[in-house]
């Protein structure tokens, strides 16, 4: 699993750059976008591969570890749950927050072009609301 969320961002940004290329000379984004869905495609191949080579797992193996993990994570769930409370509701106000002061920044910087500065200055402080939410749940998550 942990191999699984370090190779997202790769790929995210291999098929970024493939829709770039795409753009710019299509037969060599095309082949990059094709290169990356072939690497996903035999990832889920060895994974398949992977499960059916596996020894079985007996009942009470399973049952075992259900029991230590409901003891580990006794009340962990309302931490976690205050902390996806606190990211969801801190990025909504924060994209809020921005679509009406960004859109006043340019307004007022396309009749003063000198107020960037000042402007900018005020699209930042409304993303930090995002910033506090996050900062938030990792403190929630740390004491879960």
């Amino acid at each position: 699993m942990t191999l699984l969320l370090l190779l997202v961002p790769v790929l995210v940004v291999a098929t970024a750059v493939a829709i770039a290329l795409f753009r710019r000379r299509g037969r060599l984004g095309l082949a990059v976008l094709l290169g990356v869905n072939g690497v996903i495609a035999l990832a889920g191949v060895l994974l398949v591969v992977s499960a059916v080579h596996s020894p079985p797992v007996h009942a009470a193996t399973v049952q075992h570890a259900a029991a230590a993990a409901a003891t580990t994570s006794g009340s962990a769930w309302a931490a976690l749950l205050g902390a996806a409370i606190a990211v969801a509701g801190s990025s909504i106000g924060a994209a809020i927050a921005v679509a009406y002061t960004g859109s006043a920044a340019l307004a007022a910087m396309s009749e003063r072009p000198e107020m960037f500065g000042r402007s900018m200055v005020v699209v930042g402080l409304a993303e930090g609301i995002a910033i506090y939410g996050l900062i938030i749940a990792i403190i929630l998550i740390g004491t879960a």
